[in-house]
């Protein structure tokens, strides 16, 4: 059954660029080689420890709490994974694993029903997370776009930086200055206002019509417009009835926005399979928008264009 909880977010929005970021993040690792991956920060967390490696740690770097059990086969399947991919960040994340069944008090108080449970712990607050077991991939593309929204972070909030380590430099500024439009609809994102921002993209889609990161970011603000004021129980009731398209198009919504792409893409195909003439238009229609959301390279949209196609045709 899907899970459409909404987990907490650094702006309250979507990081409409999270996965453009992600790629790039996968390009230079690729680059570097095995070479290049440093070892991981990993701690093992008690109740006890809890605040001070894992609250207080994150005030200055994400921290990725492995909720695991003994008893859990996922567990045993996830935790490698997070060890392996965490560990290719050098030390700009930390791996926290507490085990449930010897800590109960902190899976209660984090209200944890199911192991393993990931969360992303950041300024003292969870941020993101997922409840499943997640292949490699999908692992490494949720921890691009949490450092892509850290990174953002801390680029509105320069005083919360921590300093640099000795003999580190920061990276001087390159390329073109950024486009009044994108600047605007970035400062409107973070101000809340979606509807600014919407205008924004729109203004510069009109001046630059092959825009990606406009593209993308136009699409997530309609996302994120279709599901503000929509209730996840809702929705999760709504889909008993698989005549319902609207409660279907809104938990993929749900789906993108909580990172699960592969997941959403494959709930509208299929629904594309099952719908004909207006209604299969309309739920195409629904899905080419939630592409626009994504850089066109981007593994799992090419993988769903190809599936679109062999369902339409």
């Amino acid at each position: 059954m899907a899970d459409f909880s909404r987990p907490g977010s650094l702006y309250g929005a979507v990081d409409l660029g999270a996965r453009k970021q992600a790629l790039e993040a996968q390009a230079r690792r690729e680059a570097a080689g095995p070479q290049g991956a440093a070892s991981a920060n990993v701690v093992d967390v008690t109740e006890e420890s809890f605040t001070a490696e894992v609250v207080e740690r994150s005030m200055s770097v994400p921290v990725v709490l492995d909720l695991w059990s003994p008893r859990a086969p996922g567990s045993a399947q996830l935790s490698p994974v997070l060890e392996k991919v965490v560990g290719d960040f050098g030390g700009r994340a930390v791996l926290a694993k507490v085990n449930v069944d010897a800590s109960p008090q902190v899976a209660q108080a984090l209200r944890v029903q199911a192991v393993p449970t990931v969360l992303a712990i950041f300024q003292g607050q969870a941020v993101t997370g997922f409840q499943q077991v997640l292949p490699e991939q999908e692992v490494r593309r949720w921890l691009d776009e949490l450092m892509g929204a850290v990174e953002q972070f801390y680029q509105a909030n320069p005083d919360a930086r921590p300093p640099a380590e000795p003999g580190e430099q920061e990276e001087a500024p390159a390329g073109p200055p950024a486009d009044p439009d994108m600047v605007a609809a970035e400062q409107a994102i973070e101000a809340g206002d979606l509807d600014a921002a919407e205008r924004a993209y729109q203004r510069l889609l009109a001046r630059v019509p092959g825009d990606e990161d406009a593209k993308m970011g136009l699409a997530g603000v309609s996302l994120i417009k279709r599901t503000e004021a929509a209730d996840p129980d809702d929705v999760q009731r709504r889909l008993q009835d698989p005549a319902d398209l609207d409660a279907q198009l809104l938990a993929a919504d749900f789906e993108m926005l909580s990172g699960q792409v592969d997941e959403a893409f494959a709930r509208v195909i299929g629904v594309v399979k099952r719908t004909s003439g207006d209604d299969r238009d309309k739920v195409r229609k629904h899905l080419l928008g939630l592409f626009d959301a994504l850089p066109a390279d981007d593994p799992s949209l090419v993988k769903a264009r190809r599936a679109l196609a062999s369902a339409l045709f």
